[in-house]
């Protein structure tokens, strides 16, 4: 259903554009928010106004946020490898490079659209673009995902991540000889005030997140590690690496230059992998785990890193 926000400006906050004012205190980008403004959808002082204007103490900002238009969703007989299924839930071992649920950009061609063709009855469970989805791995990064067959499933598995209850292991080939050989990471983190697209320390609604590491093996120029995530903040892992200097190998994103090498090596995926998840089953409420290999683009590079020099 459609929102409307209300702002009243105080006096710290004046004469900064509307629009990136805005963009600090939601969660659309300046763009977005510049489309409303075209619209007269955000008015001041019940006044329509352009994006460049500046906002004054004590200014009323209205903001009506329409509903989403839905991305229509179509069944497509896209492969997917099934770990584990039966008639409340699947488990699947994702691979890297497919998108989870349909965005602009990709509406089709999505793990969605595969899961509506496996499971004829998937419409509407979870929300209408991500139907069965309890939780999401980003496009890059490869591993086990649980998908719920029913609604009663998808509140019951929903809850276990919102109280952090499932048990989540990733493994990541980072950038770097990391000295620690275990510790945690906790730091807030939230969409970049001046990068939507990307999360950093740097934001205007921070949120907290807590990341365990282990050193697995050591190598020249890399670092083999384990994580377990403790929250679940979007690209929380690949923040919290980048934060400590130390990239996921592979990461356009939060890698900096030099991204997609490890010395000699030529890296073609994002390092990430989503080893192992635990959860308790809602129907028998039995614990089960699961666990995918390394996928051998992974193990490739790894291999590769070990015959170039010395590994500890």
């Amino acid at each position: 259903m459609p929102i409307t926000k209300v702002f009243h400006v105080p006096p710290n906050e004046s004469s900064k554009r509307i629009d990136h004012y805005l963009s600090c205190h939601l969660p659309l980008s300046r763009t977005a928010i510049q489309r409303l403004i075209k619209e007269n959808l955000i008015t001041v002082n019940k006044q329509n106004i352009k994006a460049n204007y500046k906002i004054h103490p004590d200014d009323e900002i209205s903001v009506h946020i329409p509903c989403p238009s839905p991305i229509p969703m179509t069944p497509e007989p896209i492969p997917l490898n099934i770990l584990y299924e039966d008639e409340h839930l699947l488990v699947i071992n994702k691979s890297s490079g497919l998108v989870v649920h349909p965005a602009p950009g990709h509406d089709s061609g999505t793990l969605a659209n595969a899961l509506l063709y496996h499971c004829k009855d998937l419409k509407g469970i979870g929300g209408r673009e991500r139907p069965g989805i309890v939780h999401r791995l980003d496009k890059d990064t490869s591993g086990v995902l649980v998908v719920a067959k029913s609604d009663f499933v998808h509140r019951h598995l929903s809850k276990q991540f919102k109280l952090h209850s499932v048990n989540r292991v990733y493994i990541a080939l980072v950038k770097g000889v990391m000295k620690k050989t275990s510790g945690t990471i906790e730091i807030a983190i939230g969409r970049d005030i001046k990068d939507r697209k990307r999360i950093s320390i740097r934001t205007a609604r921070p949120k907290h997140s807590i990341t365990n590491f282990r050193v697995i093996k050591r190598y020249k120029d890399a670092t083999l590690l384990e994580l377990q995530p403790r929250t679940g903040r979007t690209h929380q892992l690949r923040v919290h690496l980048s934060h400590l200097h130390h990239p996921v190998a592979g990461d356009k994103t939060y890698g900096g230059k030099g991204y997609d090498r490890l010395g000699k090596t030529k890296i073609n995926r994002l390092m990430l992998h989503a080893l192992k998840l635990g959860f308790i089953h809602p129907q028998s409420e039995k614990y089960m785990e699961f666990e995918t290999p390394l996928p051998d683009e992974m193990m490739e590079v790894i291999e590769t890193i070990s015959k170039e020099a010395w590994g500890k």
